[in-house]
C-alpha cells in the first residue's frame, strides 16, 4: 500500500487526511494518508525511515522553508520563492520539492476578483506568504507585505494607516493567527478602516470563519476562507505525486 502524509505543527486542524482518504475510497485507490506531527524539521528523516512506502508529503506551517535542505531538488517555482508545500518521493528515496500553494491560491482568487486587480496587503512573511506574493505578481496585482517588524520590502503593522488600508482593497491573512491554539487571535490591523469594498481572504480553512473574517464581516466586507485553495492545491499535489 502506498503512503502519503502531511508534516507540520500543528496538524490536527488539517482536512487533508479526510480529503485524500475520501478520494482514495471513491476512486478505489489502495493508499493511505496520515498526519505527522513533528516537533521540529529534524524529525523528518525518522518519518522517512519508519514509513518506507511514502510516495509523497504535504508540508504545512512552520516547515515550508526549513524543509528545503532535506529536498534533493526543487522545481522552478519552489526554488524561486524558497518555499515548499509538496514533496514527491522517488523509488530511490530522492525528495523533490514543489509549491502547489501558488496555483491553489490563484485558482481560488480569480473567481472572486474577476478582471479586477485590486492592490493587496499580505499579512505575514513566511512560506505561505511567499506563495501568495508569487501568485499575485503572476496575476499582475501590486502588493505590500506586512510583518511584525518592518524591513526591506516589508512594512510593520504599526504602519497601516487609513490611506494604506483604503488603497489596498484585498487583504490576505497568510499567518497562523486564527488557527488551532490561536483560534482567538487575529492579525493586528486597524479593522475600523475597512469598508464594504474590501475583500478579506484568509488562507485558514479550519475554523471556517476565523476571528479575522468575523471582524471583516461586521464591517460588511467580503470574506473568503481557504477551503477552495486547499482543494485546488491538493489536486495539484495529487497530479505531481501520481503524474496523472
Amino acid at each position: 500500500m502506498d503512503h502519503y502524509g502531511l508534516i507540520g505543527n500543528p496538524v490536527s486542524h488539517s482536512l487533508s487526511e479526510k480529503y485524500f482518504t475520501d478520494k482514495f475510497t471513491l476512486k478505489g485507490i489502495d493508499a493511505r494518508f496520515e498526519l505527522f506531527l513533528l516537533k521540529d524539521i529534524h524529525s523528518l528523516p525518522y518519518i522517512l525511515d519508519t514509513y518506507p512506502h511514502l510516495k509523497g508529503l504535504s508540508v504545512t506551517s512552520p516547515f515550508k522553508q526549513s524543509v528545503i535542505p532535506y529536498c534533493t531538488s526543487l522545481d522552478k517555482t519552489a526554488d524561486k520563492i524558497r518555499a515548499v508545500n509538496t514533496i514527491k518521493i522517488s523509488k530511490t528515496g530522492e525528495l523533490k520539492g514543489y509549491n502547489t500553494d501558488v496555483d491553489g491560491f490563484a485558482a481560488s482568487l480569480i473567481p472572486i476578483i474577476g478582471k479586477e486587480r485590486p492592490d493587496a496587503l499580505i499579512l505575514g512573511s513566511g512560506g505561505a506568504a511567499r506563495a501568495v506574493a508569487y501568485a499575485l505578481a503572476t496575476l499582475g496585482i501590486n502588493y505590500l507585505v506586512v510583518s511584525r517588524k518592518a524591513s526591506a520590502g516589508k512594512i510593520g503593522y504599526q504602519d497601516l494607516s487609513s490611506s494604506i488600508i483604503s488603497s489596498h482593497r484585498l487583504i490576505i491573512n497568510a499567518t497562523p493567527l486564527g488557527m488551532a491554539k490561536m483560534i482567538d487571535k487575529a492579525p493586528d490591523i486597524p479593522y475600523h478602516f475597512l469598508t464594504s469594498g474590501h475583500i478579506l481572504f484568509d488562507l485558514i480553512y479550519n475554523p471556517q470563519e476565523t476571528l479575522f473574517l468575523q471582524k471583516g464581516k461586521q464591517l460588511k466586507t467580503r470574506t473568503v476562507n481557504g477551503l477552495v485553495m486547499l482543494q485546488a492545491q491538493a489536486e495539484k499535489a495529487w497530479k505531481i505525486w501520481t503524474e496523472q
